[in-house]
């Protein structure tokens, strides 16, 4: 509210403080709308208990389907994501790990360890189609890069990657690598980039000329396992064992920021409405990190999950985070009470 003036000799006098008090109203309003907002409370919002037997590796959401994929050992699960419920399952695997999208075929792309090939499955009728052999060992990660159209595995036990041509569904080559190839991601545009674990080290593959073309390190990062991108300040987010999150430039390989994390990340996301990178942590926390430039980053909150809840997918439609765990027990020892969990905000 404005100060009430009594105009007194001289009334010029009384007029400047009556502009100046106007100004700085102006002025403290303009404030007051260009303030930023306080961060939402970030909690996990529901429990979806799914059972069955065996252990879990990387999470997919199937956005059209509202499915969240499971890489669950020998099979595929389905999860809906509208209710939690099981929706389907896809048998007659070996030991995958990750599942790759290609939307235009709605075909998925799961990767077998063991069976050192790529089981290509009907996103709509959850059926396995038929299965890829690859030329390279312990196929782990798997992305689509939508610049040449292809799929490529992560070879955890050869060091390389092999490249599938969904049109042929066809391995039509290899790619040497540095090392042990982690998580990798597509910016879109021609490049596809993976964490290095035991190297510590950022690959970057050309997949056009089907090469990797750069190989950046990572120190003080160790062991890095999940990856995330920001296409559109070109930072890559790098989670390592030793409770960092590292950002590199995508372009050029820098480093840009490291920001604490939670202990034993296994995967990463970003949202690019939000801003927020996430480290899902078998700790029993989630991360969350906003990006406050392209350059600066600062921690929001450490979410409470559950121990083990260490691989995790983002659903952008909802600016949710899916993670699933199981109760704590010896490893090796048989899985219980498997269980999905959603981190949103309230």
């Amino acid at each position: 509210m404005l100060a009430r003036i009594t105009l007194t000799h001289p009334p010029e006098q009384a007029m400047k403080s009556f502009a100046l008090l106007l100004s700085l109203a102006a002025v403290g309003s303009a404030a007051a709308a260009t303030a930023p907002t306080a961060m939402p409370h970030y909690a996990v919002l529901e429990h979806y208990p799914l059972g069955g037997s065996g252990g879990w590796d990387y999470l997919t959401i199937d956005p059209a389907a509202h499915h969240l994929l499971i890489a669950r050992n020998d099979r595929v699960m389905a999860v809906d994501t509208r209710n939690g419920k099981l929706a389907g399952e896809i048998p007659g695997m070996q030991h995958v790990h990750g599942i790759a999208l290609v939307q235009k075929l709605r075909h998925g792309y799961v990767s077998d360890g063991t069976a050192n090939g790529v089981h290509v499955i009907d996103l709509d009728t959850l059926k396995d189609l038929r299965t890829i052999p690859v030329g390279g060992q312990g196929p782990d990660a798997i992305v689509f890069d939508p610049a040449s159209g292809h799929v490529l595995t992560m070879n955890g036990h050869s060091g390389d990657a092999s490249v599938i041509d969904p049109a042929s569904d066809k391995a039509i080559a290899e790619i040497a690598l540095p090392g042990k190839p982690e998580f990798a991601v597509s910016d879109g545009r021609g490049h596809v980039y993976a964490n290095i674990e035991d190297k510590s080290e950022l690959v970057r593959i050309d997949t056009k000329a089907n090469k990797a073309d750069a190989v950046w390190k990572l120190a003080p990062c160790d062991s890095p396992s999940g990856l995330a991108l920001d296409a559109q300040s070109r930072r890559l987010f790098s989670v390592c064992d030793n409770k960092l999150m590292v950002v590199t430039d995508a372009d050029d390989g820098h480093q840009v920021a490291t920001v604490a994390i939670g202990d034993g990340p296994d995967a990463a996301g970003f949202d690019p409405s939000t801003r927020l990178a996430y480290s899902s942590n078998h700790d029993g926390t989630l991360t969350i990190v906003h990006e406050d430039d392209a350059n600066h980053y600062s921690v929001v909150t450490n979410v409470p999950t559950q121990a083990g809840a260490r691989t995790m997918a983002l659903d952008e439609s909802t600016h949710r985070v899916w993670l699933v765990t199981a109760a704590p027990a010896p490893r090796h020892a048989p899985v219980k009470d498997f269980t999905a969990l959603v981190v949103g905000s309230h």
